[in-house]
């Protein structure tokens, strides 16, 4: 079958468009290595004080601002230790009425009910938002889970986090998850992705009560993506080693703590499903591959073609997700390679 004019029309424009942001984030990215070659030549204090203000500012982009939520949530606020400002978006488990009752900062949150057989949360990544994972939000129900969603601070429809508008850390992160978890019930899963995968396990190593965890897209080595960002930004030495020292600062505690594998070996974690694309261009497969291996009662569940951001609406995923997160029923296997089946 031939391809019509207006669909080449239509494909020729996306591909000028794509070139066009990829000129633009190149010279953007040229112009920023020239301010820091300049500042490092000067003070690496003041270079290694840009690069935390770039490193904190979450990215933005159409695929980040996606939206597969397919009925609107009942809207709360919580606010975090530090103040930060938290929009929360909540489902009932279907047939639970939708009832309502009092959380324990005064506003209402959806009720338990007999047809509830637990919460599940969902944590976007960095740059995301809740609507990112709506597509989670109508299967868990029909499961009969009530569903979580919220932004961040700085992330969505949230308010700005602790260091101004457009900004935000890890740790802030973590905050704004176990601040919603307080107000809306013990958590029965946390599906997370990319960044909040590493998030969701920091609030984890800080006492975060949770039965299972799904990692979709997970981020491993903190660390080395700062490693990664700053051979990108072209840091000196002196640069490199006083940005670290301002993030500890920032987060309130040292960096080591931020690395999933560090918690892996020195906290208890409870089981999780890893949830990763072998076509995944911002995180290789293979650290979802060796993260699953590493993770005491850890499942690998492998995905082909579906990148980043597109296994958040898999239908096949999100199905696997929903089973692994619900007792297994034994005439109900849960296929662990979904690439065998060509996804």
């Amino acid at each position: 079958m031939g391809v019509s004019g207006s669909q080449k029309s239509t494909t020729v424009r996306a591909d000028r468009r794509r070139a066009a942001r990829r000129r633009k984030a190149a010279l953007q990215l040229a112009l920023v290595r020239a301010r820091l070659a300049a500042l490092q030549a000067v003070s690496p204090r003041r270079a290694a004080r840009l690069a935390l203000d770039l490193w904190c500012t979450p990215p933005d982009g159409a695929g980040r601002r996606r939206d597969d939520r397919t009925t609107p949530g009942m809207l709360t606020t919580v606010t975090t230790d530090t103040g930060a400002r938290v929009v929360v978006e909540t489902w009932a488990a279907a047939g639970a009425g939708g009832e309502e009752r009092t959380g324990r900062g005064g506003g209402p949150t959806a009720s338990g009910s007999p047809a509830e057989v637990g919460v599940v949360y969902l944590t976007h990544g960095w740059g995301g938002w809740r609507g990112q994972l709506g597509a989670f939000v109508e299967p868990l129900r029909a499961a009969g889970y009530r569903v979580v969603a919220f932004d961040a601070p700085s992330h969505g429809d949230s308010g700005p986090g602790r260091l101004g508008p457009r900004r935000s850390t890890m740790p802030e992160l973590a905050d704004a998850l176990a601040a919603v978890v307080r107000e809306h019930g013990d958590a029965t899963a946390v599906v997370a992705h990319s960044l909040g995968t590493a998030t969701t396990v920091l609030a984890v190593r800080d006492g975060l009560p949770v039965e299972r965890l799904v990692l979709v897209a997970a981020i491993a080595d903190v660390l080395g993506e700062l490693d990664g960002f700053a051979d990108l930004l072209r840091l000196s030495r002196p640069t490199r080693e006083l940005l670290r020292g301002l993030l500890s600062d920032v987060a309130g505690r040292p960096l080591a703590e931020l690395d999933v594998r560090e918690t892996l070996r020195t906290h208890p974690v409870p089981p999780a499903l890893v949830v990763h694309d072998r076509a995944d261009k911002e995180v290789p497969y293979p650290v979802g591959a060796a993260l699953a291996a590493a993770w005491p009662e850890g499942e690998l569940l492998t995905t082909e073609g579906l990148g980043h951001h597109r296994l958040l609406r898999d239908p096949e995923v999100v199905r696997a997700v929903v089973g692994y997160v619900t007792p297994v029923r034994p005439d109900e296997p849960v296929e662990h390679d979904l690439a065998r089946r060509g996804v």
